[in-house]
């Protein structure tokens, strides 16, 4: 099963925003041949568009094997074997992000909550989340469009090699 993470909209309009901006500063200082502001501007802007590109969950799929959450130049692979727990979870208002983007091309990075400790997260809306903890501790939160289905496909996995 294949679900594609969609975007909130909170998260486009924060992008478009952004990209803006830094495109606004860059043609400035370029403009005003001022070399140093614009090589720390640029510089900047692609490194978040090559972290986007690292991290940025575009769709999760899950077989028989694994989960895998794919990202534009890389996808995490989680094994099914090490999935301890399948929960569909929202994120609270009172998570905190750790590290990571928290509207930039959706919601990716490390999050803490009360309830839940230190998660990865990996979603574009809040409202399409589920969670999951490996046998070794490391938890996600993911998202997609059918988070309910996901959830209950790789719970009807994990009973079936158990």
């Amino acid at each position: 099963m294949k679900q594609k993470v969609r975007i909130s909209l909170y998260s486009i309009i924060v992008t478009i925003v952004a990209i803006s901006l830094y495109v606004f500063v860059i043609v400035k200082c370029f403009e005003k041949g001022e070399m140093l502001p614009f090589w720390i501007v640029t510089s900047a802007m692609i490194l978040l568009v090559v972290s986007m590109l690292i991290y940025m969950p575009v769709s999760v799929k899950a077989n028989d094997e694994a989960l895998k959450v794919r990202r534009p130049l890389k996808s995490k692979v989680i094994p099914i074997s090490e999935i301890e727990m399948i929960e569909r979870i929202t994120p609270t208002m009172n998570e905190r992000r750790l590290l990571g983007s928290g509207g930039w091309f959706g919601y990716w990075g490390w999050f803490s909550e009360r309830d839940l400790g230190k998660y990865f997260a990996y979603y574009g809306k809040s409202s399409e989340c589920f969670f999951i903890r490996l046998k070794n501790g490391r938890q996600y939160m993911l998202g997609c469009n059918n988070p309910d289905m996901m959830v209950e496909h790789l719970k009807e996995i994990k009973s079936s090699i158990s």
